[in-house]
């Protein structure tokens, strides 16, 4: 009897982690091309932020 309580269980969690897994940014409407652009400009921007306070850092 057990086991039916253990797998509902697995189930749940299962279900509960897929769920998480369906939130994330699917929902931007971007298409991959759009996605990858996107993202490397906020990485450029993040090395340029990155650079420039390594800049400043070094000038004190």
């Amino acid at each position: 009897m057990a086991r039916g309580n253990q797998r509902e269980l697995a189930r749940k969690k299962n279900m509960k982690k897929q769920q998480d897994s369906e939130k994330g940014r699917k929902d931007d409407g971007m298409t991959l091309l759009q996605r990858r652009e996107a993202d490397a400009a906020r990485m450029r921007e993040k090395q340029k932020a990155a650079q420039e306070a390594k800049e400043a850092s070094g000038k004190k």
